[in-house]
């Protein structure tokens, strides 16, 4: 049996999850079911146009107030390419846009939607390798959203709130319990792509690592242990 000290990673993942206080009830309502999977192509992502990267650079703020008008989903694909999209085929490692350690690139992305042109409100997931999404669960989840996001309003009003999830395994089978650091820096590098591609598309984008970890995990279907959330961040128009 492995010492506490060998699970060290395992235990501070753990550990420093944040639990929805007895005191503080979640609102009423039954979440919708879940739905059989439904693949939707994305559009390719337009790679000109935009502002220039360095006045990305300089424009890029953390936005907290949408507009409740829908997000395209050309926008969407954009977004998406920027965070994890495929720049190479090389052999051996995809080259991505967004750098990982030992190239094992452990971070899943799900899409809670709640107003993008052309996709029913629901949960997806967003398949790196076909550029698709998958229909996981269908409905109006922004109510949810934002209570297990430390009840922050702004997630009900995004147009699309990105969550990313580390799929442990990916990392650990060569990293260890040092592949704990290695996630959450691979998780920054793809936040701030998406910060800086929101600024460059004219959209808000704001980060938030204050949930309610095993809320949002049973949103979007996931164990929490091997696979579990570890950041969220709300896209919307400003």
């Amino acid at each position: 049996m492995d010492s506490p000290e060998a699970k060290i990673g395992e235990r501070f993942q753990q550990e420093t999850k944040y639990y929805r206080p007895s005191y503080v009830a979640r609102a009423p309502g039954k979440a919708p079911g879940p739905v059989a999977s439904k693949v939707i192509p994305l559009p390719s992502p337009s790679l000109t146009g935009g502002l220039p990267l360095w006045k990305a650079l300089q424009k890029r703020r953390s936005i907290r107030d949408y507009c409740p008008e829908p997000l395209s989903l050309k926008d969407l694909s954009n977004l998406l390419w920027a965070t994890q999209g495929i720049t190479e085929k090389a052999f051996g490692p995809w080259y991505r846009t967004a750098p990982s350690a030992g190239a094992l690139h452990p971070i899943d992305t799900y899409l809670v939607v709640n107003r993008v042109e052309g996709l029913e409100p629901g949960i997806y997931f967003f398949d790196v390798a076909e550029f698709s999404l998958s229909l996981r669960r269908m409905g109006d989840f922004s109510g949810p959203i934002a209570q297990a996001a430390l009840n922050q309003d702004m997630a009900r009003t995004a147009a699309v709130v990105f969550v990313w999830v580390a799929v442990i395994q990916r990392s650990r089978q060569k990293y260890r319990q040092r592949a704990y650091r290695y996630i959450y820096l691979d998780c920054g590098h793809i936040a701030q792509n998406l910060y800086l591609a929101a600024t460059a598309l004219n959209l808000g984008c704001c980060g938030v690592a204050a949930i309610f970890d095993d809320e949002v995990n049973d949103l979007v279907g996931v164990d929490g242990q091997e696979e579990t959330a570890i950041y969220l961040a709300m896209v919307g128009k400003k």
